[in-house]
């Protein structure tokens, strides 16, 4: 298997040495490696979770307006017996009744959004008694009795209406306004999650490509301090050096074998880093081989049409817009309860006559025969109101609060992007110098190698060039990362960074 981060020149120098490279080898790319993170990352799943559970907030107030069905049912047997005169100046008589009751009630509640309430109800009742009157000295019967007509029924309907306090859907539906604000915030929470593992896997997938070149300088410096050594002791068998001119060389060897050491190190962190953002449970493979360079050059828009952008697209913000609404409609719905509370019905209520089956006395019912009505107005005026007058002062501020949060995110958000913008042109300047920089020290060490050869410089002077061109090539490896990580903060700071890497935002 290929060793990862290198190229076929330092194989031969990491056989034998290096567990690294004999490692299960993934190769990725950068949106590769977004997508996986997306898939896999644990926090993306808590926060989907989070989402939904919100989400049925919303079905949660609507329930308080559903129909409601209520019923019940009443049994009924007594046994009772009395003795009194059964007229004014009669003989004294004992009745014993034997009673049985039957009673129904099915119906329905539902209250309205514009503040009006409906309840409607059908009673049905069953009632039946015998019994006798007896002699209470003899015992002997007197007579019998029963009912005759057991069945009777009632319907009955009541709609109230709120006209001040309590009345429209803005106050009736403040608590469904709120859930389902809360509702979206959850789905941009969730983008937010999302955003933010994309940044954070980026950040760290440039970690990595950083640590990996930097491992292949590290072994490049190691070859060249090599065939100075080996140039020195050719030297010193010419007769041509002093042998002191070999230990500095076996010196500049050791050192470069040491950041080779650091470098393989940072390589396996960096690694494990992304792996664990990437793979929360089990990975495929040990060692990941980043495919991605950072962009050579970026375009730049202007500032202003970037602000613009952040203040539209920044979820943040959306967040804060929806708290902002809700906080109003909580204000709206305080300020009605100041009002007195004003309750306009109308009601209907018919009944039946005693029948001899329940179908007769349903139709009674029915046809209106015995209908009741009646209409009218209740009022409650509170005399200090102080819980609603408290609970407006609380909505009042809550709402100057969230207004003045929405301009303090958005003045935040204004200077990210001006930093974001000014990191990222100060990178590219960066990364012009440092490649400049790198090519002089080439340069002045291909100068110095010559007059080596020739015997006009020294092992030291040779070796302190190399060192210079170590140090260039790290900066120019800094700068180019450093401006890769600039345009990420950048995206991210104008809400811009899932669209870029090629990922919609959820809907």
């Amino acid at each position: 298997m290929r060793a990862q981060f290198l190229t076929p020149t330092f194989l031969v120098l990491l056989t034998g040495c290096s567990l690294l490279a004999q490692a299960p080898l993934q190769r990725l790319s950068l949106k590769e490696a977004i997508r996986i993170a997306l898939e896999n990352n644990l926090q993306v799943q808590i926060a989907q979770e989070a989402r939904v559970a919100t989400t049925a907030g919303v079905a949660i107030a609507q329930g308080a307006f559903d129909w409601n069905l209520v019923s019940g049912f009443a049994y009924g047997y007594q046994d009772s017996a009395t003795t009194k005169q059964l007229f004014p100046l009669g003989p004294l008589a004992t009745t014993e009744t034997t009673a049985w009751n039957r009673g129904l009630s099915i119906g329905v509640q539902k209250p309205f959004e514009w503040g009006g309430n409906l309840q409607v109800s059908y009673n049905p009742a069953y009632g039946f008694s015998r019994g006798d009157y007896q002699d209470p000295n003899t015992g002997a019967l007197l007579g019998r009795f029963s009912t005759k007509y057991p069945y009777s029924g009632g319907v009955s309907g009541t709609y109230t209406q709120s006209i001040l306090k309590g009345f429209g859907r803005p106050v009736n539906e403040v608590n469904v306004i709120v859930a389902r604000n809360g509702s979206r915030a959850a789905d941009h929470q969730f983008s937010l999650a999302l955003i933010n593992l994309v940044a954070t896997a980026e950040t760290q997938y440039w970690d990595l490509v950083f640590a990996a070149r930097n491992l292949e300088n590290a072994h490049a410096a190691l070859t060249l301090a090599q065939e100075q050594l080996e140039d020195n002791k050719g030297k010193v068998r010419a007769g041509t050096l002093a042998e002191i001119e070999v230990t500095g060389a076996e010196a500049a060897v050791a050192r470069q074998k040491l950041a080779i050491i650091a470098a393989r190190s940072q390589t396996r962190n960096a690694n494990d880093v992304l792996m664990r953002t990437l793979y929360p449970r089990n990975a495929p493979a040990d060692r990941m081989d980043p495919t991605d360079a950072p962009t050579a050059y970026y375009v730049l828009p202007d500032r202003a049409s970037l602000e613009q952008q952040a203040l539209e697209r920044r979820v943040e913000l959306k967040v804060a817009r929806l708290a902002k609404d809700s906080m109003g409609a909580l204000r709206r719905a305080a300020e009605n309860r100041l009002l007195p509370q004003l309750n306009a019905f109308v009601s209907y209520n018919g009944t039946s006559d005693n029948r001899t089956s329940l179908g007769t006395a349903n139709r009674d019912l029915t046809s209106l025969d015995h209908p009741g009505y009646s209409v009218g107005l209740n009022l409650a005026i509170p005399i200090a109101n102080r819980t609603a007058k408290g609970s407006l002062a609380q909505a009042r501020a809550n709402e100057r609060g969230s207004d003045l949060t929405l301009h303090d995110l958005e003045f935040g958000i204004r200077l990210q992007v001006r930093l974001a913008l000014e990191n990222v042109e100060s990178a590219q300047e960066s990364v012009e110098a440092a490649r400049l920089t790198r090519i002089y020290r080439e340069e002045d060490l291909r100068a110095e190698r010559k007059k080596f050869e020739k015997g006009m410089s020294t092992t030291f002077l040779v070796l302190a060039k190399q060192t210079d061109l170590d140090t260039s090539r790290a900066a120019e490896l800094q700068a180019q990362i450093g401006q890769a990580k600039a345009i990420t903060s950048l995206e991210l700071a104008t809400g811009n960074l899932l669209e870029a890497r090629g990922f919609a935002e959820p809907r």
